[in-house]
């Protein structure tokens, strides 16, 4: 998902079956604990669940289409010769055009490998 695109509510048209989109986001929300790399396209078309309409959908669709041309990008675990824990952050000041909260989120890898992560508005 382009980062610099601002979702809003009642935006474009109203769905025809809301229902897909509720069932496909969940869906997309259970892979998130293999696949954090969908994990922000993830958290923002799940702020539409109560009535998406069609920018949502089309970025579910992308979110589809990406899964699709890589399948193997999951989490992987290896050794790579060392025991650091590292942490990274970042925050996104009143980011949200809707409501003006932040999105923040951090990743932690020991040993190289990713271990823990959180996203939140």
């Amino acid at each position: 998902m382009d980062p610099n695109v601002k979702l809003v509510a009642e935006e474009g048209d109203v769905l025809d079956d809301p229902e897909q989109y509720r069932r496909l986001v969940g869906k997309f929300n259970y892979l998130t604990f293999t696949r954090p790399d969908i994990a922000f396209p993830v958290s923002v078309v799940r702020q539409f669940l109560p009535s998406p309409w069609t920018p949502h959908w089309d970025v579910v669709i992308r979110v589809l289409r990406y899964l699709k041309k890589a399948p193997r990008r999951g989490l992987v675990y290896a050794s790579h010769g060392h025991g650091r824990v590292e942490g990274f952050s970042d925050v996104d000041w009143a980011g949200s055009p809707v409501d003006r909260r932040s999105t923040t989120g951090y990743y932690v890898f020991m040993g190289g490998n990713l271990v823990s992560w959180k996203s939140k508005k």
